[in-house]
């Protein structure tokens, strides 16, 4: 069977409007692992990964306002407890898309350590948007009072922004391959996996957030999957994004992605992670990477809608 790494984004869990509470994001879940559902049910092999960026924030948020009761949380700690809740929230949800459809087959959440260097660049340059949006007023308070570092994020407010080192290698990759061969769907590298650096023979967790569609794009490279599908807000990338001329694109090779990179076609806040991501994948030998949004799924798969990006 054809195996496939599909990424979904936290932000996919908690919609517009919504306060994120555990029954939302299950509910969320459910509809975008029903689409899930529907491709192992035709014949995929899937390995699930997911983004933390606002529970993350709000991880870190309750650290903050109960730190006058309880030890406050490193960020890698509120990595691997966001991996831990969105872990169970997707596979509870994907376990009951796969009864539905009347498919036996198991749903592991794998907790996912992913090697970082420590001397990466990005510990002094925080990029990774976390936690809820803000007003340009609440940023400004934040900054000032908090000390936090905060960007305007695609149009659509504030942001809070972390450290985000490039992953160099998933831990537990062998044991996410033990698990595909013997037929069970996994979630894995969560919020992009909990960053660990190298210390002398030891491995200690780093106060950073990973990229999600890096870990995956890594993880899908190192697991040799078939299909890198990463799972956005929008069916399709398009060129000149909310401007005129704007259209959408069905297909693009590594060498015309690599353009309209260079171009600045696709924002660091938005698409450019996952256009970096696919390049990625693909040039350490992946066959295709597809994205698209969770309904269109299917019609993806089958060429009806969604980007592909070929070698």
């Amino acid at each position: 069977m054809p195996l496939a790494v599909v990424a979904i984004g936290g932000n996919s869990l908690i919609r517009k409007g919504q306060k994120g509470t555990e029954q939302e994001q299950y509910e969320n879940a459910l509809e975008t692992c029903g689409h899930i559902a529907g491709m192992i049910k035709s014949g995929w092999d899937v390995v699930v990964t997911h983004g933390n960026g606002p529970q993350v924030g709000f991880a870190l948020l309750r650290s903050e306002l109960a730190a006058n009761i309880i030890p406050p949380s490193p960020l890698d700690y509120c990595d691997a407890f966001t991996q831990g809740e969105l872990g169970y929230i997707i596979a509870q949800a994907l376990s009951a898309r796969l009864e539905e459809a009347g498919i036996k087959k198991e749903v592991a959440a794998v907790v996912t350590r992913v090697l970082v260097d420590a001397k990466d660049s990005a510990f002094t340059k925080p990029t990774k948007p976390i936690g809820p949006f803000y007003s340009k007023e609440e940023a400004i308070d934040h900054k000032l009072r908090d000390n936090w570092a905060m960007v305007e994020d695609a149009g659509r407010g504030y942001r809070r922004v972390v450290p985000s080192p490039k992953p160099l290698d998933i831990m537990e990759k062998e044991a996410v391959k033990t698990l595909v061969e013997r037929g069970v769907i996994v979630v894995a590298v969560g919020g992009g996996g909990i960053p660990v650096v190298r210390d002398g023979k030891e491995v200690r967790g780093a106060e950073a957030v990973i990229d999600k569609d890096f870990a995956s794009a890594l993880l899908a490279s190192e697991i040799k999957a078939d299909l890198l599908l990463i799972s956005t807000a929008v069916d399709s990338v398009r060129l000149n994004y909310g401007k005129p001329g704007e259209r959408k694109l069905s297909r693009m090779t590594l060498g015309e992605a690599r353009r309209y990179l260079a171009e600045k076609q696709f924002p660091a806040g938005s698409m450019g992670p996952k256009i970096e991501a696919a390049l990625q994948f693909l040039e350490k030998g992946g066959k295709e990477v597809i994205i698209t949004s969770p309904e269109r799924i299917g019609d993806a798969l089958a060429g009806k809608a969604g980007t592909k990006i070929t070698p």
